[in-house]
């Protein structure tokens, strides 16, 4: 299911499928609503499972935590985060010695915004201190994303919930220490951690077996596109404009050929140098790390059982629905997932 092989790994599956002779109205009427009742009962399990696990058990048994003072100047950060491989730290302030919420690409985001309104005030930008970020949203009117946190034994059922609740991509785990009696921060767990921890734990998501086009989920409307000559700094507006974390970038037959995505924007500021945003999608993207895992695509035939599959073998950030062609159909993401998967025909258990 990644972007570059010529074939994608369903072409022949779909093939066959239209070889077969067309099955009876009632017998096929009566196979979806088998599969319906089938992919309710794995999603039953998936939300039990949910309930029983803490939030504490997501996290691997080796990691590293980084997390920022908020007197850090935002360009040291930016350094920071590019050396450590990372997307976003829990912030703390050391004054009050207490948890002051999560760095995350849209602050970065936010910071472009305010140069490129403000492009006279390099100097100032070029001094702005973590702790001034929200200072930035006020100034741009921009909501900002809810901070929020859990403790690491609290069900992980419940973080999901706070997640989708905040429209947060990832959620900290905060305890008490037991001499100091302060909060102190104790890792970060992400969307695509909890939903790999699904996928390897849960047999039942096997049984997830309804095609994506039977499914209300994804976003197949509206969706912003770029191509590789678009300026890079129109495209960042694009993710302001929209709150989304990436635009498909489609060839000059639209074709999908790429997607652009807020952790880009990260390498092409880093050091505080904003010049790069001057330069073409085509350009920036060259700029991607050697270690970038790749763009994702699924088809609309695809199950929700093998897009849970694809996360649990690979590390995968949202999937760009195409047709046979490689035509853009519509953006999966992650948030899209585990907001099915929670909620889901809720209203009727």
């Amino acid at each position: 299911m990644r972007l570059h092989p010529k074939e994608h790994p369903c072409h022949h599956a779909r093939r066959r499928l239209h070889r077969r002779s067309s099955p009876d109205p009632a017998a096929k009427c009566s196979h979806r609503h088998a599969l319906e009742r089938e992919q309710m009962e794995a999603l039953r399990t998936i939300r039990a499972f949910l309930k029983v696990r803490c939030s504490y058990d997501v996290m691997p048994l080796s990691f590293r935590l980084i997390v920022f003072d908020t007197s850090l100047l935002v360009k040291k950060s930016l350094n920071i985060l590019i050396q450590n491989g990372i997307v976003s730290a829990p912030l703390w302030d050391s004054k009050s010695s207490t948890f002051a919420g999560l760095l995350t690409t849209s602050d970065y985001i936010n910071v472009i915004q305010y140069y490129w309104q403000n492009q006279h005030e390099l100097a100032r930008v070029d001094q702005f201190r973590l702790n001034s970020l929200r200072d930035i949203e006020k100034a741009l009117g921009v909501t900002p994303i809810e901070t929020v946190s859990i403790h690491p034994e609290r069900p992980l059922y419940e973080a999901c919930r706070k997640m989708l609740a905040s429209r947060a991509r990832r959620i900290p785990l905060v305890d008490i220490d037991d001499e100091t009696h302060r909060a102190m921060v104790v890792s970060v767990i992400t969307q695509y951690r909890i939903l790999k921890f699904v996928a390897v734990n849960v047999k039942e998501t096997q049984l997830l077996r309804m095609p994506l086009k039977d499914l209300k989920v994804g976003t197949f409307e509206g969706l912003e596109t770029a191509n590789m000559d678009t300026p890079v700094v129109d495209v960042i507006h694009s993710l302001v404009k929209k709150s989304i974390s990436s635009v498909p970038i489609l060839d000059h037959d639209g074709a999908v050929i790429n997607v652009f995505e807020a952790v880009d924007v990260i390498t092409l500021i880093k050091g505080g140098v904003y010049d790069d945003l001057n330069l073409s999608v085509g350009d920036a993207l060259l700029k991607r790390s050697d270690d970038f895992p790749g763009i994702y695509t699924c088809s609309m035939h695809d199950q929700m059982g093998t897009v849970l599959d694809t996360i649990r073998r690979s590390r995968v950030h949202r999937f760009i629905v195409i047709d046979e062609e490689s035509k853009l159909k519509g953006v999966l993401t992650l948030s899209d997932i585990l907001e099915y998967i929670l909620l889901e025909g809720e209203e009727n258990e």
